[in-house]
């Protein structure tokens, strides 16, 4: 297994949309593999391929406290959501720092195929319904910032390059100690 870089807000990989995955092979298995221990490591609880430069519809997903239910979704869907919606603090690792609310369906269930190709249904609620989501929209070339207003948008992108600025100088001051 390996950790990956994850892109960073606007790389064009971004927002292009992922491709159908029709081979469910090794190479794929080892994707997933390396995507989880990059999600983990990040720390993370979602990452799409996407994130790393890899336009396939998979995403790996873990909302689980002690890191113990990794999901692998290929080629997901989401087949019913609710009109419900929940308003929840969303983050993502391409975007660093950045929080912002957004609000989504409080439900949906999701239809998908693991690694190995099988089919699956998934009921999702809460932390994960909300994960699942902002993933799936990265397979779509959507991140979370692109669902709030444009007034919010731009607020947010001037957060993010204060974030990056703040992180490139610590960074300098840290190397100049050494």
């Amino acid at each position: 297994m390996a950790l990956l870089p994850v892109l960073q807000y606007p790389h064009p990989a971004l927002a292009s949309k992922a491709e159908r995955i029709d081979v469910f092979d090794e190479d794929l298995r080892r994707l997933a593999a390396d995507m989880a221990e990059t999600m983990y490591a990040a720390p993370g609880v979602g990452l799409a391929a996407n994130q790393i430069g890899i336009l396939k519809r998979i995403i790996v997903i873990d909302v689980t406290d002690d890191k113990s239910n990794l999901l692998v979704l290929c080629n997901p869907e989401i087949i019913e959501a609710s009109e419900e919606l929940q308003d929840h603090e969303e983050g993502c690792l391409s975007l660093k720092g950045l929080y912002e609310h957004v609000k989504r369906p409080a439900h949906v269930r999701v239809r998908a195929q693991d690694a190995e190709g099988k089919e699956f249904e998934l009921d999702c609620t809460g932390l994960l319904a909300v994960c699942v989501q902002h993933e799936m929209d990265h397979l779509d070339g959507i991140v979370f910032i692109d669902h709030l207003s444009m007034l919010k948008k731009q607020r947010a992108c001037t957060k993010l390059r204060k974030l990056r600025r703040e992180e490139r100088e610590k960074e300098k001051e840290n190397a100049s100690r050494r």
